[in-house]
């Protein structure tokens, strides 16, 4: 494995007043009649990161529809990929997304002899490579939707059949944590549409049933599921139950109805019978059940009035639920050729042979949250005795999307770490793999008042004796919401990536565990494929290694553009080519020039040590918007490098480069031969036009050789990245 030596800044405000040093020092520079200066800070102590570009700056390949899969790693289309220059690939793990068991291998074996129940693929290679591997729905989902099953399937929670139920996950129960249950409360949420006065529920409990429970109702304005830490759940005045017996359970919640949008029943003590499956498994017969869900009023002749849409699809009424039983046959695989969320998870052999990891060590996850450690270990054994390089390993996939408590995921995370170190002692394994997000994560308070996710998923492991068993922290970065971009977005990074790196290490993540980006893409709708695609990743990525990142993924690798998922009249985000029907490479998009400019032109494309240093610039807007961020590298060959963003849509800037060492009390300039190239509007414009959405011109980036002088003034055209490189006077 690679060893990236990456420096972790301890001290994150020793940067930030570096950077506003800096800026002083532009501003009060003698520029000879130009105010405008980028500084940058290149005293020998104040390196704020080193880095490997094939290790530090990747990409990722994830789940495709299954019918292009053959023509995404066909090698003329690989060799268009790897010409971007992206290092280190990160696979992307989409079946805990939504909410499917994944078949990593799909020969394996069943827990139940008649060919059924908990599935563990086969950790032996044989002479057949594995090409294609698919995910299968679950029986027992509790969810209608979620952070990613918003394209398929439904809750058995309410689905209007008894005969189907909701389960939850059994590696959530003592006989696998080895905790009492109620440590790990499990639970379902019935989300209305609008607020509606309740005062009964009724319960058709399968089995194993709750003995003691709580439904409770949701106090306060903000969304109970997205913005946990703005309410409370207060338990309804005859809402706990202490002896549950099962069967179907009519409750009178309170005497005068309450209003609320959401119920949730809180699950504290199973009564450990066992479900349809039988007692031949002991996973069958831990946890909770429930055949169907019923709420509303019970009237005063008695009557029960529910407010529910039973629907065994989207029409229902949202439920939502802390785990799902990883159960599940083999009539569960769905495939729709054409659609990612019931496509491909390419196979492992194909993936490592293909040629698009560069023989480099990949990053690699293990489903977790609908899954079973010896599944993992099994999948990692398979990569291990066929020799393929892992660097990383990822443990499970977005569990905040999938409103999971942190607890439940920290518990599965020291199962799973064990069963997979019983493989290597040596893998190293992270997570949570968070969604794309900007500020804290929130989950609903603790017994000691605590909402954050990270630290409570942090003081979990801790308090096991754990903490070693967290090689990385790893998340993903999405800023922008909505299919429309506005330009003015632009200006928020760098300070988007920078400022949630921050919030990890105040959530308590130790110095010494480094910050993976997993994933990333500025999911801005047409703007991705514009100009706009271009400044967003460059500047995204040398903010997040100048935060001391270790490494960033750029989403995704493969041909594939489809529309925006949420935006129907978008065929631009997501990659960095144009496909046709056939899923064939047709055109290069911005991004794809800004990947060969970050990898190939600002840093050296090799494997040698990078060394990064703060820069500032004093240009900005009447509006006190920076409009030109600065990334200093000394690369390996000695040349400086810098990577130059003009945010200003319309007008160029003329800026002059300054050196500035504090430890010998001087400055310096580049001197003599300075290259330059510059990818901007006049190398590459966005036509949009849906589907047949094309760029004219498009690219390639302008190069051109100055002579650099301390006089020189350096032109940064209009929506432009701009490297400079050359050597500094001495």
């Amino acid at each position: 494995m690679h060893s990236n030596r990456c420096l972790f800044p301890a001290l994150i405000l020793r940067k930030m007043l570096n950077a506003v040093v800096l800026v002083w020092v532009a501003l009060l520079w003698p520029s000879h009649g130009v105010a405008q200066a980028v500084v940058v800070d290149a005293t020998p102590g104040h390196v704020v990161n080193t880095f490997s570009p094939l290790y530090a700056l990747g990409s990722t390949v994830d789940r495709v529809p299954s019918n292009a899969t053959d023509m995404f790693f066909r090698p003329d289309q690989i060799k268009q990929v790897l010409s971007a220059g992206w290092g280190v690939i990160s696979y992307r793990q989409n079946t805990d997304l939504f909410v499917q068991a994944w078949h990593w291998n799909p020969k394996g074996t069943w827990s139940d002899p008649a060919g059924k129940g908990y599935f563990t693929g086969d950790s032996n290679p044989t002479k057949e490579m594995i090409r294609h591997s698919y995910g299968y729905q679950l029986q027992h989902r509790g969810f209608t939707r979620n952070g990613g099953s918003e394209f398929d399937g439904f809750s058995r929670l309410d689905d209007g059949d008894l005969e189907s139920y909701w389960k939850s996950n059994p590696y959530l129960t003592k006989d696998f944590t080895g905790e009492d249950d109620s440590l790990h409360p499990q639970w379902v949420v019935i989300a209305l549409d609008k607020k509606e006065s309740v005062n009964a529920i009724r319960i058709a409990w399968a089995a194993p049933y709750a003995q003691a429970y709580q439904v409770q109702y949701w106090l306060g304005d903000g969304d109970a599921m997205d913005e946990q830490d703005k309410g409370s759940w207060k338990t309804f005045a005859s809402g706990t139950v202490t002896d549950g017996t099962g069967g179907t359970t009519t409750l009178r919640l309170d005497a005068a109805p309450v209003s609320t949008k959401y119920v949730r029943v809180w699950m504290t003590r199973s009564s450990n019978t066992c479900d349809t499956h039988g007692s031949g498994d002991r996973r069958n017969c831990v946890g909770y059940a429930i055949r169907e869900l019923y709420l509303g009023n019970i009237e005063d002749k008695g009557e029960f009035k529910d407010l529910l849409r039973h629907s065994p699809d989207q029409k229902q009424t949202l439920t939502l639920c802390s785990s799902v039983d990883p159960w599940h046959e083999p009539s569960d695989l769905y495939l729709a050729p054409d659609r990612m969320e019931s496509g491909d998870q390419p196979g492992f052999d194909l993936f490592f042979t293909s040629g698009i990891t560069r023989g480099l060590p990949a990053i690699v996850p293990v489903a977790m949250l609908y899954a079973t450690p010896d599944d993992a270990a099994a999948q990692m054994a398979y990569i291990k005795k066929r020799g393929y390089p892992v660097s990383y390993i990822e443990m499970g996939e977005e569990p905040d999307g999938q409103y999971m408590l942190p607890e439940d995921y920290a518990t599965l995370y020291l199962q799973f770490a064990a069963a997979l170190h019983r493989v290597d002692p040596n893998f190293k394994l992270g997570g949570p793999v968070f969604e794309g997000v900007t500020e804290d994560i929130k989950s609903w308070p603790d017994a000691q008042g605590g909402t954050s996710w990270l630290r409570r998923f942090l003081d979990y492991l801790g308090s096991h004796g754990r903490l070693q068993d967290l090689a990385f922290m790893s998340f993903e970065h999405y800023p922008y919401d909505g299919c429309e971009t506005p330009w003015e977005n632009l200006y928020q990074e760098p300070e988007l990536i920078t400022h949630i790196m921050k919030v990890w290490r105040d959530d308590g993540l130790p110095p010494g565990i480094p910050l993976l980006d997993t994933e990333t893409n500025d999911h801005g709708g047409e703007a991705a494929v514009d100009i706009f695609g271009a400044l967003w990743l460059a500047d995204s990525f040398g903010g997040f290694l100048t935060a001391g990142g270790k490494s960033t993924h750029y989403y995704h690798a493969l041909s594939y553009s489809p529309p925006h998922p949420a935006c129907a009249n978008s065929w631009g985000t997501y990659h960095m080519f144009m496909v046709d029907d056939h899923y064939q490479i047709q055109e290069k998009t911005a991004q794809f020039f800004a990947a060969q400019l970050l990898t190939q032109e600002w840093a050296e494309p090799k494997d040698a040590e990078h060394k990064l240093y703060v820069a500032a610039s004093d240009v900005r807007d009447s509006a006190g918007h920076l409009l030109v961020t600065a990334y200093a590298l000394q690369r390996p060959d000695g040349q400086w490098s810098l990577m130059l963003i003009n945010k200003d849509h319309d007008q160029a800037h003329q800026v002059q480069i300054k050196f500035h060492d504090a430890e010998a009390n001087r400055d310096r300039t580049l001197l003599g031969s300075v290259t330059m190239i510059t990818f901007g509007k006049a190398q590459y414009q966005w036509h949009a036009a849906r589907k047949k959405g094309h760029a004219d011109p498009d690219g390639p980036p302008s190069t051109s050789n100055l002579t650099g002088s301390e006089s020189t003034l350096y032109n940064l055209p209009a929506a432009s990245v701009t490297v400079l490189r050359g050597r500094l006077i001495h």
